[in-house]
């Protein structure tokens, strides 16, 4: 685990970042294929749910990264 060595974090920061970013790109993704097969509803749902996880996650863990 080079990544974590004491002296340079810089691993645990990138780790920490894709924690906060990527659930929410990975359900605007499923969002949006599923929009574009036909299935609305079940689109705005995940739009919903990865705008709001977004917010979340980079308000409080963004607040304690800093």
């Amino acid at each position: 685990m080079i990544f974590l060595e004491v002296g340079d974090l810089t691993g645990l920061v990138i780790i920490i970042v894709a924690i906060m970013i990527l659930p929410s790109i990975i359900l605007g993704i499923i969002g949006a294929v599923l929009f574009a097969n036909d299935k609305k509803k079940a689109a705005k749902i995940l739009f919903i749910i990865a705008v709001v996880y977004a917010i979340i996650s980079l308000g409080i863990c963004g607040s304690m990264m800093v």
